[in-house]
Formats: C-alpha cells, sequence, structure tokens
C-alpha cells in the first residue's frame, strides 16, 4: 500500500487542498499577517517548494485560506438560517444560536479572521456584507426589515464585544436587548 506522500504526489489537487486547509488553520491560530510558506508546509506535512509550486504567492495563498474559511462560515450560517425557519425568529431562539456560537472558539477565530480580512479585501467584504444581508432576510419575514437591520446590527456587536473582552455578554443581556430591538413600535 503506498504511503500518504506517494498519493499526494500522484494528487496534487489533494495536496493543494491540504496546503490552503493548513493555511486556513493557521490563520485562526496565528492570524493572516503571521503566516509563511515554512509554517504551512510543516502543518501540511508538505516540502517547503510545495507551497510555491501551487501558489504563485504568499498572498494567493492567504486569500485561499481565507476562502476556505468563508465556507466554513457560509455553513454555520446555513445552519443557523435551518434553525430559524424550524423554531422561529424570536429573541430567545436568536439568543441560543448566539451563546451557542460564542461557545465554538474556532468558529469565533474564523469568523473574525475573515470579517477583518474583509476590511481590506473587497471579495471577503461582499461575502461579509452577503452574511449580514442574508441574517436580515431571515429576521424581516417574521419582524420587518427596520428592526432586523437593528438586530443584525446588534448580533455583530454582540460577536466583536465578545472578542474585545474576552467573554461573552450575559444572555439575559442578550436577549432582553434582541427583544426590545425587534418588538420596537414601527417608526
Amino acid at each position: 500500500m503506498p504511503d500518504a506522500a506517494a498519493r499526494r504526489r500522484r494528487d496534487p489537487e489533494a495536496r493543494r487542498r491540504e496546503i490552503v486547509t493548513a493555511a486556513a488553520e493557521l490563520i485562526v491560530e496565528v492570524g493572516v499577517d503571521a503566516l509563511t510558506h515554512r509554517m504551512i508546509a510543516a502543518r501540511a506535512g508538505v516540502p517547503l517548494g510545495a507551497t510555491t509550486q501551487y501558489f504563485a504567492t504568499l498572498d494567493d495563498l492567504r486569500a485561499d485560506g481565507l476562502r476556505h474559511l468563508a465556507v466554513e462560515v457560509e455553513a454555520r450560517i446555513d445552519g443557523v438560517r435551518a434553525a430559524l425557519a424550524e423554531r422561529g425568529a424570536t429573541p430567545a431562539v436568536l439568543t441560543e444560536l448566539i451563546v451557542q456560537g460564542l461557545a465554538d472558539a474556532r468558529a469565533m477565530e474564523a469568523d473574525r479572521a475573515v470579517v477583518t480580512a474583509a476590511i481590506d479585501d473587497p471579495q471577503l467584504r461582499e461575502l461579509a456584507r452577503r452574511w449580514s444581508t442574508q441574517l436580515s432576510a431571515f429576521l424581516a419575514e417574521e419582524h420587518g426589515a427596520e428592526r432586523a437591520s437593528a438586530a443584525a446590527v446588534f448580533i455583530d456587536g454582540v460577536l466583536w464585544h465578545s472578542r474585545i473582552h474576552d467573554e461573552p455578554l450575559p444572555p439575559e443581556l442578550i436577549e432582553h436587548a434582541l427583544a426590545a430591538i425587534l418588538h420596537a413600535p414601527a417608526t
């Protein structure tokens, strides 16, 4: 039976995926700016030259790593959409989903990495906007566009607050604030 290195040599696409996955993992762990070819090669278990064989520049490799993380974020948003469709977009359900999300440290770091990179990358910025738009759309069906937009902004703030302060807000505060936003009188 051929060893893993021999299989990878015969499957360049698998090797490329391993390199991108390693880059994504490292972006979450050390940040996009600390990423090096050497770190990625070591994590992927490939020779250093493999990273430059498959990616013309470190920026190209970083971009693919960030896109890999963006796919993960998309999957989590799909999970939120499904939960809201099944259980309703109530403040209690939203709070539960937020608290679950905040408890997943790796997911939070992946989200942070992509959103932070989106500040300077127009393609990622468009993805981040789409995520906010999708959340607003889920909520608008039940609460109207204005309240949904305000709730989406609040939820973004809750996520960033937890990163800045190293701890999440109490669930009761989140739920009460969402109730006030979503049930506020129309203007």
